[in-house]
This record gives C-alpha cells, structure tokens and sequence, in this order.
C-alpha cells in the first residue's frame, strides 16, 4: 500500500546515494506520497503521538542512566541526586516518570480506537498482534523502570509481582528465584532490571518498525471499514495526515507539559519518597495507575494460580481478538449493538482500574469480580455471539460516498 515515490534528488551527491540505499525514496513512499483514507479523523492520530512519546522515553532514559547507580545502597539517593545535583535533572527524571503515564495514555486511546473500528480484522491481523506485543514490552518496561526508584512502594511492587510467578507449577520458584538473582529482592534484581529497562525500549523500536511495515502491506483501517477503491477515497499521507499528527502532537504535548510542570507527583506514590526497607510492609501496596486494571482482575480471584492465569489470560485475549469476533463489518458505526457493549466495556476497564487502587475486601472485590466476568465474557461470549445474531445497518459504497455523500 506504499505510495509510488515520485522521489528525484536535486544534488548529484544525493543521485550518488539515492542510487546505492534508496533511503529517500522509501522515506517518501512511505510517508510523504502514502496513500490514506480520506476520511480519518482525529482518533487516528495517537500513532504520531505514540512514536512521539518513544522518542521522549528513550532521549530522556539515555541521560537518566548516564547520572543512576543501579545498587540498593545507592538507588535511591542516586534518584535523589538526579533530582536536586544534576542540571535539570528534576526535569529529566519528570518528562521520564510522567512520559511513561503519558505513553500508556495513548496506547489505551489507541487501541480502544482500534477496538471501536475494527483495525483488527482482516487483513489486518499480524498488524495488531504486533500491536499488542507492543503494549506487552510496553508493561514490562514500565515495571522494571518503576523498581529502579527503589523506594519503598518500588520494593514491595517489585516483591509481589515477581512472586506471581511462583504460582506456576515445577517452574514457578525457578523462574522467581532467576528474577530475583537470590532468595530475595535485592541487588542482583535491581541490576537485572536495570539492564533490561534499558533494553527493552530498542527492542520496542524493533517491534514499532514491523508494526509500521505490517501497517504499509495492508493499510489503514478508517471510521467506515471499507477499504479504498479508487484513487477518490484516499489522499497523500502528507500534508492531509502530517497536519494532523502534528496539531494532536502539540495539543498532547500540552497535557503532557501540565503535569510535569504543575502537577508532577500527582500520578505517583507519596511511599516511593521513602528509601526502600525490606522490613516494612506499606498499609498499602498499589502499582502504577495503568497497570491498575489487571491488578484488579489478579486480586478477585480467591486462588494464587488462577488469579495468575486471569492477569495474563486478559493481556493474552487480546491477540486472539481477529478471530474471536465473528462479525463481517468492521466499524461500530455501522453495529448498534456492539456500539452498546463496547461502551460497557469500556467503563468496566475504568471501573476496574478504579478497583484496584482499593483495598481488596468488601464490596470492592465483589464489583471487581463482576466486572473481570464481563471482561472476558466481552471477548469469549458477546463477540462472537454478535457475529451471528447483529442486525447491522447499511454500509456506504465507497469511502468517498460516505464523506462527500451518494452523488460522489
């Protein structure tokens, strides 16, 4: 679906290279004389934003670790020393711990856009599956970055979750005690997600180019779920789409800015001030605001083992997502009553991510179980169902029709 370049350095140095690595002509076939549907709104946008925020996470992390010394002895002071010795390293150590909140922002936008219109159906399938890879590294990252503060909430966060896994059977205590390097959460730990926090980003941009490559074979889904017919229904990828990733950039980076200069705490824990102490358990332990969904989900199921199956089983479902909606049309525009449910689902993934900043009792993991068995009920029961028993409306003929009306 790559546009044809029409591509033609100007300077004979440029001819030289164009000739021997066609970097130009790629970067303008895929970018410049792309071919996108005419009728993408501002929801299509967060891709830009997503890639935007990667290139933050990963200037921003370069110079954090040139200033952090990955040690339990000195972690925290270290932090400390980014935050009050180093020049602006208040603002490094902010754009980073707020860009992090900032990312996971988009990538739920984005894939409850992707949700909403159906950019996961064919031919689009490796594309979101890569996409959910993504959001996994993503999770990962963004764990084992939270640890390197080592403060009190980052220990116990770090002692909990690693412990998950010895929930599995023969290999549970195996794999727990390779994560922890030892018989506890202690300096090989630290060094171990050091390293990989550092990592995992550049294995992401990996995964990013394949996303964008998948994206460039099958093309852009849009609002309608048609695909392109003609050359009415789509338009270069600059200016039309350029233009808007560049204003939704700006107005992001606008929120973004007001929490790392107004409000830069606010999304964390006041316990992650306090220099980690293997012998203090805090009231409260709670991970960070975007893994609060799953947590909730971990903590409503009465067993270990299956708790663990349902925390990874609620990230897994969603590769599974092409095959497990039987419906033919794409777009909840044109499905009313998958419109109703999606909405549903939504609140019970906010509900969710509100019930697991609660303590686990009462009625708070009573709702907590109702809404984990809508989750999956959304994916394993209502789908599918869907697919057969949705009276659908009426789809335009084109994607210029749909934008520009039947005489188009």
């Amino acid at each position: 679906m790559s546009g044809n370049s029409t591509y033609q350095p100007q300077s004979k140095a440029l001819q030289w290279f164009e000739k021997r690595l066609p970097i130009g002509g790629l970067i303008h076939s895929s970018f410049v004389a792309y071919p996108t549907p005419r009728n993408l709104n501002y929801w299509w946008t967060f891709g830009g934003i997503l890639s935007f925020m990667l290139g933050v996470q990963i200037v921003t992390g370069i110079v954090l670790a040139m200033h952090y010394t990955p040690h339990v002895d000195f972690a925290f002071k270290s932090v400390e020393a980014i935050m009050r010795d180093v020049n602006y390293g208040w603002l490094l150590r902010y754009l980073h711990s707020n860009g992090a909140a900032m990312f996971f922002l988009a990538v739920y936008i984005h894939m409850f856009r992707g949700l909403y219109y159906g950019s996961y159906k064919e031919p689009r399938e490796v594309l979101w599956i890569l996409g959910v890879i993504i959001y996994l590294l993503m999770m990962a990252t963004g764990f084992m970055g939270y640890v390197l503060v080592w403060g009190q909430m980052s220990f116990w966060a770090a002692t909990v979750i690693t412990n998950l896994f010895s929930a599995i059977p023969v290999v549970g205590d195996i794999i727990v005690s390779w994560l922890w390097g030892g018989y506890a959460v202690g300096n090989p730990t630290l060094n171990r997600f050091y390293s990989l926090h550092y990592l995992l980003p550049f294995v992401i941009v990996g995964v990013v180019i394949l996303h964008v490559w998948a994206l460039h074979v099958s093309g852009q889904n849009n609002p309608t779920g048609i695909e392109p017919k003609s050359d009415k229904d789509t338009v270069p990828f600059t200016p039309y789409a350029t233009a808007k990733d560049g204003f939704m950039v700006a107005c992001f980076c606008i929120l973004y800015a007001w929490f790392v200069f107004y409000i830069p705490n606010f999304l964390g824990h006041a316990d992650n001030y306090i220099p980690a102490n293997p012998a203090v358990t805090p009231a409260e332990i709670v991970p960070e605001w975007y893994y609060l969904p799953f947590y909730a989900i971990l903590r409503s199921i009465p067993n270990k083992l299956m708790g663990v199956i349902a925390l990874f089983g609620s990230i897994g479902i969603l590769a599974f997502l092409p095959w497990l909606d039987t419906s033919r049309i794409k777009s909840a525009r044109y499905r009313p009553l998958f419109k109703q449910f999606f909405w549903l689902f939504v609140i019970a993934c906010i509900g969710l991510g509100w019930l697991g900043s609660k303590p686990p009792e009462g009625i708070y993991v009573i709702m907590s179980r109702l809404l984990t068995f809508y989750y999956f009920a959304f994916f394993l029961i209502v789908l599918p169902l869907l697919g057969i028993f949705e009276k659908t409306k009426p789809l335009p003929n084109s994607i210029s029709e749909s934008v520009l009306g039947a005489k188009a």
